[in-house]
């Protein structure tokens, strides 16, 4: 493919493979068959690997240069990491690489093979995520997980809960901010989280979930599985933005809990009138909200989160939790690394 020879195949089934030269009176060929009748695996037997052919027969645009093979080519580069080349990468990557010239398209079916490839496909991830969350609260105790089906047993929505953060929680203040965030793969699905804030002022994630969409049902079924693992008092504060099916699962479901808004989702044109009459002071104003949520006056603690998947947001479920699994260890193990260096009562900043 480097240089740009396109080959035709001559005899292909299940025990022998013989490709050669499209120019039928070149001398290129190569010919495989079966290590032994019972086995998978190919052998080359015979190959004559110099053109005799014009090099006029050369074409960039290689007919073996498919999405296929190029997928195949390119994968490696997306190991390990959350982005890689996107799809002008790609075509960077086919002419430096395998000297094929190819499309956008091609280039963008390519890289979506090499996804699928590394990170498995949407229907496998929906496949192996009961065995996934199996092995997660296997090896990660106390974590909690649930699966929602429908009437026909198709996916719905789902609930994680890491054990270590559960057992955190009891000593963070009882502030928790709520929001979501849409996806970008295949099914769609919006990712909801519901995190608190540390001592030391950093994110501290509590639960995670993906539903069909942000309505009613769907908050309401993620804050029941949230309920049952930081509880329900009048010491609680959730914060969220001004979603009506936020503000009606919270309602239904916390009885003891405050609900407060975030300060950035209360802005309006006329603002005291809108403050005053649609918001309540009771919302946004610390001095008159009836629990306590401390001088956590915004849910810049989800966005954060929010951003920090911005990559993994078309990801198959089960390769997006694993990049939250991934991310979520290095921060505890990091900041219990600090924390028993600490000699002090007080927080490192």
């Amino acid at each position: 493919m480097k240089g740009n020879f396109e080959f035709r195949t001559r005899k292909s089934n299940r025990s022998l493979w013989v490709i050669e030269c499209i120019d039928l009176n070149c001398s290129w060929r190569l010919r495989a068959s079966k290590i032994v009748p019972e086995s998978t695996k190919f052998v080359i037997r015979k190959y004559v690997g110099v053109h005799s052919c014009s090099l006029l027969n050369r074409n960039a645009n290689h007919r073996q240069a498919t999405y296929v093979v190029i997928g195949e080519q390119v994968a490696p580069q997306y190991v390990g990491v959350e982005k890689g080349p996107g799809p002008k990468g790609v075509q960077t990557f086919a002419r430096t690489e395998l000297g094929a010239q190819i499309s956008y398209y091609k280039a963008w079916r390519g890289r979506k093979h090499a996804h699928t490839l590394i990170r498995g496909s949407p229907e496998q991830s929906f496949h192996v995520l009961p065995s996934y969350f199996h092995m997660l609260e296997k090896l990660n105790p106390g974590t909690v997980t649930r699966i929602e089906v429908d009437g026909e047993s198709r996916f719905k929505y789902l609930f994680l809960a890491f054990g270590v953060a559960i057992r955190g929680f009891r000593y963070m203040r009882k502030v928790v901010g709520i929001d979501g965030t849409f996806l970008k793969g295949q099914y769609r699905g919006v990712l909801l989280v519901a995190t608190a804030q540390d001592g030391n002022g950093q994110c501290y994630p509590l639960a995670w979930g993906i539903v069909d969409s942000e309505n009613e049902d769907a908050w309401s079924w993620f804050l029941t599985q949230l309920k049952e693992i930081i509880g329900d008092t009048d010491e609680l504060a959730l914060i969220s933005d001004r979603a009506p099916s936020i503000k009606k699962a919270i309602s239904t479901v916390f009885e003891k809990a405050h609900h407060g808004a975030c300060a950035w989702h209360v802005a309006y044109p006329r603002v005291a009138e809108y403050l005053e009459n649609e918001v309540g002071f009771e919302k946004w104003s610390r001095c008159h909200y009836p629990g306590l949520r401390y001088n956590i006056t915004t849910t810049n603690m989800v966005e954060s989160l929010n951003s920090m998947l911005v990559n993994a947001r078309d990801f198959p479920y089960v390769a997006l939790l694993d990049v939250i699994q991934e991310k979520m260890s290095k921060w505890w193990n990091d900041r219990r690394i600090v924390a028993t260096a600490i000699t002090t009562p007080l927080t490192p900043s």
